[in-house]
C-alpha cells in the first residue's frame, strides 16, 4: 500500500519534471531556430536580390528576378519574363550601372551592357502571343563584395535596337 501511495506521489512529480525538461529543451531549440532565422534575415538586409519591373507602351511588361546566391563564385542569375511584345520576335536584356559606391537613387548611366549566358549574349524569344522567358546569368567576381551601385534595365528589339521596356532605378549591393 505504501508503494502505491509512493507511486501516486512520485509518479506525477516525475511526469511533471520530464514534461518541463522537454518543454525547456524544445524552447531552447525554438529560440536557437529563431536566432538563426534572425541571423539569416539580417544577412539579407542589403539589396542582394531584386525584383525588377519593366514597362513599355500600353500593356507591354517585363519582370527580372535578379538573384545572387551566397556563394564564392559570385554569379548573378537573371530570370526574365516578358509579355505583350511582338509575337515570334527576339529581344535582348540590357543593364547600365552608375559609378560604384556613388548611390543616389538616380540612374544616369547610359553604358548599356547586353546580358546573356555569361559573356555570350542571349536573345529572349517570344511565342505567337508575344510572351517569352529566358534564364540568363552573369559572373560578377571581378567586382569587390560590398560594392554598392544604382542599376537599371531595359529590353531592346534584337533587330532594330529600339527600346521596348524600361525599369526604374534600383539599389544593389554585391554580396
Amino acid at each position: 500500500m505504501k508503494t502505491i501511495r509512493l507511486l501516486h506521489g512520485v509518479l506525477p512529480a516525475v511526469v511533471l519534471f520530464l514534461a518541463l525538461s522537454c518543454q525547456k529543451e524544445a524552447g531552447d531549440e525554438l529560440q536557437l531556430q529563431e536566432g538563426n532565422a534572425k541571423s539569416s534575415v539580417k544577412a539579407e538586409v542589403p539589396p542582394f536580390n531584386l525584383e525588377v519591373i519593366l514597362r513599355g507602351e500600353g500593356q507591354q511588361f517585363g519582370h527580372v528576378k535578379f538573384r545572387q546566391d551566397a556563394d564564392p563564385e559570385k554569379i548573378v542569375s537573371l530570370e526574365i519574363w516578358v509579355r505583350d511584345l511582338e509575337p515570334n520576335h527576339a529581344y535582348l536584356l540590357q543593364r547600365a550601372v552608375d559609378a560604384i559606391n556613388v548611390v543616389d537613387g538616380n540612374c544616369t548611366s547610359t553604358g548599356w551592357l547586353t546580358l546573356g549566358k555569361g559573356l555570350v549574349d542571349q536573345s529572349i524569344l517570344t511565342d505567337d502571343k508575344g510572351t517569352g522567358n529566358e534564364y540568363l546569368f552573369r559572373d560578377i567576381s571581378a567586382i569587390p563584395s560590398g560594392s554598392h551601385f544604382d542599376i537599371h534595365f531595359r529590353v531592346i528589339d534584337a533587330t532594330t535596337s529600339a527600346v521596348v521596356l524600361n525599369s526604374d532605378c534600383y539599389d544593389y549591393v554585391v554580396r
